[in-house]
């Protein structure tokens, strides 16, 4: 058998409820953070792809927004990102935690029941719970997706991720590469530019404002000593453009500050970052403007 053939490829894809640790998880197993993580819900609307490489295998992980029931096209649009990854899945990485009602979503689960790739489900944030309830919680799902390997975890703790690792990667198909192996993701700087501002109003705003926010690069310019990038954030009404922005700027600044610090950390250069806020009111709802930001 030529060297070719024993090569393990294909998509890892990662689905669960909201506040799960889908993200925590995937930045752990890629050892980049490629996915935006707060406490809050929603935090991830993109199909996010990271991809780790080995001498004999590709695993491509794809981290989906939190299952949920839509209630504007922007949802519908992050639940069709999350069915796509079931269909195209050669691995599904299905993760739930100790804390949410198993049941939720249920119409998932049933899904899983009759899918014919590898399940492997991963019970997280046991750090935070007890050996009973985790143990419990294990019989369930086995009831649940008999046909699923089940891993206890802790993706904040990096508990068991060699073993759910050694899993994926003996589960993978036979096959060639799908990218290049120097390729970490499948998107560019301009994206996590822009999930880096939207992380830090998802951090320092709450109730409605990070829910309709929406941020564009406008440029983005690669110069001998740095990056100079100009964002957008789009909101929905004058009131949010003023506390977004704040007294005297203050707000927005704070933002800018935090997110420029972030991007130099993770592009290793440095940024000159200038930020706008710009009311769009129907953004959620306007097909051609999800086109635009990535969604449809």
């Amino acid at each position: 058998m030529s060297e070719q053939k024993r090569h393990r490829s294909g998509f890892v894809n990662i689905i669960g409820n909201p506040n799960v640790g889908k993200s925590t998880l995937m930045n752990a197993l890629v050892g980049e953070k490629l996915s935006i993580v707060t406490a809050k819900a929603q935090t991830t609307r993109h199909r996010i792809m990271g991809i780790v490489n080995g001498e004999d295998y590709q695993i491509v992980y794809s981290d989906t927004p939190g299952i949920l029931k839509p209630n504007y096209r922007l949802q519908k649009n992050m639940m069709d990102f999350v069915d796509t990854a079931i269909g195209d899945a050669d691995i599904i990485l299905y993760v739930t935690d100790v804390i949410e009602k198993s049941d939720k979503n249920a119409e998932y689960i049933a899904k899983l029941q009759n899918i014919s790739c590898p399940v492997i489900l991963v019970i997280n944030k046991i750090d935070i719970s007890t050996q009973e309830h985790v143990m419990e919680l294990m019989e369930w799902w086995h009831g649940q997706l008999p046909g699923a390997t089940i891993f206890p975890a802790s993706a904040q703790e990096r508990f068991n991720l060699e073993n759910i690792f050694d899993a994926i990667v003996s589960n993978l198909p036979e096959a060639p590469a799908w990218y290049d192996k120097d390729v970490f993701t499948d998107k560019n700087l301009r994206f996590f530019a822009s999930e880096i501002i939207r992380e830090k109003i998802l951090l320092f705003y709450s109730q409605e404002i990070p829910y309709s926010c929406e941020v564009e690069i406008e440029s983005f310019k690669e110069g001998s000593e740095r990056y100079d990038i100009s964002a957008i954030i789009y909101v929905m009404r004058d009131t949010q453009k003023g506390i977004l922005i704040g007294k005297g700027g203050q707000m927005l600044k704070k933002v800018g500050t935090r997110a420029r610090l972030d991007m130099e950390d993770f592009f290793q250069k440095k940024v000159f970052l200038r930020l706008f806020v710009k009311v769009d009111p129907d953004w959620r709802e306007n097909r051609k403007e999800l086109r635009r930001f990535g969604y449809e």
